[in-house]
């Protein structure tokens, strides 16, 4: 069986301190860790008779860990909706921004790609994505970073690292990435602006087009006290991630 490796961006999965809600959502990471083996053994001694010639023992074991394979989508799909509840309510983050933390790195994909399409349809012009620095990951080894950067190079869009490591600024309209001053508002390690950027990819060229010819005016950001649209990315999730965890069923996952 193919392997899928689903890592999250370390041991913390908040934004900020609070140990119930930790406590929950390593408890539903670690059912869902529970199921997955249930249904690689079940699988495995599936295998096992079908080779020994036992057909009806095989697709009982086999129906068997097709339903802890649910079981597992079940309660990674709860952690995730629960975590990302948690990190992206209105009072932790500005309209203008989406915390990933907590997130399997396919899930955070998924996320911001939904993320991002909605605010381009609302005609946003940027988005502040909080992808960590890798502290609490092995090796401190950043994994969320190099998925978004895939993400924004994959729909043509301009990126950069701000001075603060674990964020990075999003071009929305296909302009460079050109940060505006620092907003007043809450989030993961505050804004920090003035200083130099590193951009990702300088000038790209994507599916034919050219990007990066124009710098995109930055005009009436709204951050504190604006209505929060990642519930609307919530509801979109919701919808587009059951095919993610439908092509996993028959995976190893790693978390």
């Amino acid at each position: 069986m193919a392997a899928v490796e689903m890592m999250h961006m370390g041991s913390r999965a908040l934004n900020h301190s609070n140990s119930d809600t930790e406590a929950e959502y390593d408890r539903l990471r670690d059912l869902a860790r529970q199921e997955a083996a249930k249904r690689s053994s079940c699988f495995d001694r599936a295998h096992q008779a079908y080779s020994s010639g036992d057909g009806a023992r095989a697709h009982e074991l086999s129906e068997e860990g097709k339903k802890h394979a649910a079981k597992m989508d079940q309660y990674n799909r709860q952690a995730r909706d629960f975590i990302f509840r948690e990190n992206n309510s209105t009072e932790r983050v500005a309209g203008d921004t989406i915390d990933l933390h907590g997130l399997f790195v396919e899930e955070a994909e998924d996320v911001l790609e939904a993320r991002i399409r909605a605010g381009q349809s609302r005609g946003e012009t940027h988005l502040h994505v909080i992808v960590g620095k890798g502290n609490h990951s092995r090796n401190h080894v950043q994994k969320i970073k190099p998925r978004v950067e895939q993400v924004c190079q994959e729909l043509g869009l301009q990126y950069a690292t701000e001075e603060n490591e674990g964020r990075m600024y999003v071009n929305l309209q296909g302009g460079q990435a050109h940060m505006p001053p620092p907003p007043q508002a809450p989030g993961y390690g505050g804004y920090p602006g003035g200083s130099q950027q590193h951009y990702g990819g300088g000038q790209q060229q994507h599916g034919g087009q050219h990007y990066g010819g124009h710098q995109q005016q930055q005009h009436g950001q709204q951050h504190g006290g604006q209505q929060n649209n990642n519930d609307e990315v919530e509801q979109l999730v919701k919808k587009g991630l059951p095919k993610l965890f439908k092509a996993l069923k028959g995976c190893c996952v790693v978390m």
